[in-house]
């Protein structure tokens, strides 16, 4: 697989952004918007592009069947990249390390947030995205899902209760002390009524508007960059994150997703809808395809009409537009039911698109950038690597952006972590397990799960990706003990470096060398 292809050439525009090799068009540069969109549990197969001629040369796997005409047009204009990885496949743990630039361990959010886990909530301490954005003067807003604070009865319409009767509460309000910069909010913690949402705006006042969330949510995007209503200060670049909650489970019915866009797939059969080999068509969940399809091609809308907005108001050409998400969707790979928080790809592997015309030659490229890297690599993007805050884990590549040969060392490879709860107290989670950690190369992936009494190894995976895209062998360890040594020396440095429970506590020391 060529590091990188370029798609098109002609047009390219001098850029004179820092980590950029091209000569200096003007002394100055207008300071670039960011747009930051990440539906939640969107997996890296589910674009038509992938099957595309320009792209389908640069993976070894076979793309979903669905209708994304909006979102190829935009890889296209984009650096897509192949192999990012979501490091810890969870709502949660992802955002937290988006949002600080640091892993499970140092940005408060080692676990799902809920009302019974006080030990996972995002560090207010913290120096987020959002504050340096807000720092270096930008006009900051988000819109859609948070799923980053623990629930606290702190209902602004019913003063000390939880915003949502049942227990634990996963739901939560986020009052201005704890929004990190952002000025503009249109936003709830976590609530899967795909057809009737609900948010708290900037003031604290709950809206329950009745539509497809996506499409309410692409159209409160669109009226913040029209200012309608005088919502943001015009003379300042913006900041957005859009956090769409589809195409994220449930995905069963016709309360899940828009009936155009199932009709698109409901006369399919389900082996020609799931075409990956690992996928077992025979599962109670393959009958989810069918709407969780509907739910992609329905956020590919809802991202077209902001970009189209953005091409109508002249916007386009001096905003960065990324496209993301916090995990994948295994959708009966594997034969299981969890759609996320594993190693396999379906899980680790998720979309990274960074469009900016003109100023980023589109291409692919197998960069494997981290979520910690995310952080600092937007604040890179917008020559404010200067910035970035000194607690930052993740690394800024920016530069690779600009120019794939940049002289910025790449990674050799990503960190899969899961966590579980540890010890409650009186039903409360006071502690969490580090239950499993792993190590993804170009090659292999690795994963080594530990027993929670004895911490001894109590299972393990070994994939070759390469020759095995689909992981489909478990390689045993002890017959591929070289590769084992290796990739448990990558594995154990990048723990070290991070300072995980793994290395603090030197667990599987026997196998992995610290």
């Amino acid at each position: 697989m060529n590091r990188s292809v370029n798609l098109l050439i002609s047009g390219l525009g001098l850029c004179c952004l820092p980590g950029c090799n091209t000569p200096k068009q003007t002394a100055v540069l207008e300071q670039p918007n960011v747009i930051y969109i990440f539906p939640d549990q969107y997996r890296n197969s589910a674009f038509g592009f992938w099957g595309q001629e320009g792209f389908k040369e640069q993976v070894n796997f076979k793309n979903d069947p669905v209708s994304t005409p909006n979102l190829d047009a935009f890889a296209r204009e984009s650096v897509v990249l192949t192999s990012a990885q979501s490091n810890c496949p969870l709502s949660s743990p992802h955002r937290g390390m988006l949002f600080t630039g640091m892993y499970a361990n140092k940005s408060g959010v080692p676990l799902n947030c809920n009302s019974t886990r006080p030990i996972s909530s995002l560090r207010q301490d913290a120096e987020c995205v959002s504050d340096v954005f807000s720092k270096a003067g930008y006009d900051c807003a988000y819109f859609g899902k948070l799923h980053l604070d623990y629930p606290t009865p702190n209902d602004p319409e019913r003063p000390g209760q939880y915003v949502e009767d049942r227990m634990p509460a996963w739901d939560a309000y986020t009052p201005a002390e704890r929004r990190h910069g952002f000025n503009y909010w249109y936003s709830y913690g976590t609530f899967d009524e795909h057809k009737n949402p609900h948010y708290w705006d900037t003031n604290g006042k709950k809206h329950e508007p009745r539509e497809w969330s996506p499409q309410h949510e692409a159209d409160k995007v669109v009226a913040y960059l029209k200012n309608k209503d005088n919502v943001r200060d015009t003379s300042k670049p913006f900041f957005m994150m859009v956090s769409m909650n589809p195409p994220h489970s449930p995905y069963r019915s016709f309360d899940d997703c828009m009936e155009e866009d199932y009709n698109l797939y409901k006369d399919l059969s389900l082996d020609s809808l799931l075409v990956r080999p690992n996928a077992d068509a025979a599962m109670k969940k393959a009958e989810c395809t069918r709407y969780y399809f509907a739910s992609v091609t329905g956020v590919d809308r809802a991202v077209g009409q902001i970009l189209q907005t953005l091409k109508e108001m002249g916007l386009d050409k001096n905003t960065i537009v990324v496209f993301s998400s916090d995990h994948g969707e295994t959708m009966c790979s594997q034969g299981i039911d969890d759609p996320k928080n594993t190693p396999y790809v379906e899980s680790m592997n998720v979309p990274f698109m960074v469009r900016y015309p003109e100023k980023i030659a589109p291409r692919v490229d197998d960069l494997m950038i981290s979520t910690p890297d995310v952080m600092p690599t937007l604040l890179g993007l917008c020559g404010l690597e200067e910035s970035i805050p000194a607690e930052v884990q993740g690394r800024n590549f920016a530069p690779l952006f600009y120019n794939a040969e940049a002289s910025v060392a790449r990674p050799s490879g990503a960190l899969y972590i899961q966590n579980m709860d540890g010890k409650k107290v009186d039903g409360q989670v006071v502690s969490y397990f580090p239950a499993a950690r792993g190590f993804k190369t170009d090659r292999y992936t690795i994963a080594l799960y530990i027993d929670r009494d004895t911490q001894k190894l109590k299972r393990a995976l070994l994939f070759d990706d390469v020759n095995d895209p689909y992981q489909m062998n478990n390689l045993p360890l002890e017959e591929n003990k070289e590769i084992v040594v290796q990739l448990c020396a990558q594995l154990g440095a990048t723990l070290k470096e991070i300072e995980d429970p793994w290395y603090t506590e030197k667990i599987l020391s026997d196998m992995i060398t610290y």
